[in-house]
């Protein structure tokens, strides 16, 4: 495919065989309607159903489809990941294959990146089908994150659909949880023309959801992460050299007052190692001179790790 080619869709799914023949046939009819040349990537993270059947009966029928297998399930993230380097599109596009995402949404998103200039399109379900026990993590999270980034005109980081200049998704790198936050770092890279649209929230019509509470507490971990990575990730000496030398010195001075003390104020003093204050002087020298020494590290590590994004792929389509 050549690089006229207008859009990429890509579609990281775990066992979602019901949909995908809809889904599909959904896509082919908004793409044909609009005249819109496009891939679909469907990016199959180890299912144990007939998923990747399914993708291989798809792709002899319809040549715009793709597939990729993971040899085990390594999470959305690595989906995406994987899936944003085979894309050739202008415009990529992110859904889930659940069909809670609407491909009717495609053309309006598509306009945005390419008549109105954004960056990143994100999709907003501002009426959502799913229970409380997700609804009120998710508002909790979205809160947070909009905190934490500065990215204030988004209301649901989360959702799956989404729109992105084919120069963004070149560009970020996805791992471990960090497809929620891919708006962060697309901001972070320098790509700051950044808005939501409304979009419809289908209920659910197959399968179970495959995201439990779980992935609010490794959604936070991972938005602490990226905090730091994007801030301190290519200089961490700036942080950790900074709170392990003000740990030193407050150690340091400590010990100075208790040496001083002892010296020349109040001589017939008990021994300064008998003295509280001795030990958490000595704490926060160990404290600091540790911190710097990690600062250091990470100053020469830099925060690559080659293997980090290394999946093992079993086909190919």
């Amino acid at each position: 495919m050549s690089d006229s080619l207008d859009i990429s869709i890509v579609i990281p799914l775990l066992n979602e065989e019901e949909s995908l023949k809809e889904l599909t046939d959904w896509i082919g009819k908004v793409m044909h309607d609009k005249g819109f040349s496009y891939e679909v990537i469907y990016v199959d993270d180890g299912s144990t159903d007939s998923s990747w059947k399914v993708i291989e009966e798809l792709k002899a029928q319809n040549p715009n489809i793709r597939g990729i297998k993971f040899r085990r399930n390594y999470g959305k993230s690595a989906g995406l990941n994987v899936g944003f380097e085979a894309a050739q599109g202008n415009v990529v596009f992110t859904m889930d294959a659940d069909l809670q995402d609407s491909p009717d949404e495609l053309p309006e998103l598509y306009r945005m990146i390419t008549e109105e200039g954004w960056d990143l399109v994100s999709g907003w379900k501002k009426k959502r089908y799913d229970p409380l026990t997700k609804t009120i993590p998710t508002k909790l999270f979205n809160a947070a994150t909009r905190k934490m980034s500065g990215i204030y005109n988004l209301h649901d980081f989360n959702c799956g659909l989404k729109a992105y200049r084919k120069e963004v998704i070149k560009t970020v790198e996805v791992y471990g949880e960090m497809h929620r936050y891919i708006p962060v770092l697309a901001k972070w890279a320098g790509f700051t023309k950044i808005t939501e649209k409304v979009v419809q929230h289908q209920e659910r019509k197959y399968g179970v959801t495959k995201f439990g509470l779980e992935r609010f507490i490794n959604g936070f971990l991972d938005l602490l992460s990226i905090t730091f990575i994007s801030k301190f990730g290519k200089r961490p000496m700036h942080l950790f050299g900074s709170l392990g030398t003000l740990m030193f010195a407050v150690g340091f001075l400590i010990s100075l007052w208790l040496g001083v003390n002892k010296l020349f104020i109040d001589t017939d003093a008990r021994l300064i190692a008998d003295r509280a204050e001795f030990y958490l002087a000595l704490t926060a020298m160990i404290i600091g001179s540790l911190l710097f020494i990690a600062g250091f590290l990470g100053e020469l590590i830099s925060r690559s790790s080659p293997n980090r994004n290394v999946y093992l792929i079993e086909k190919e389509i």
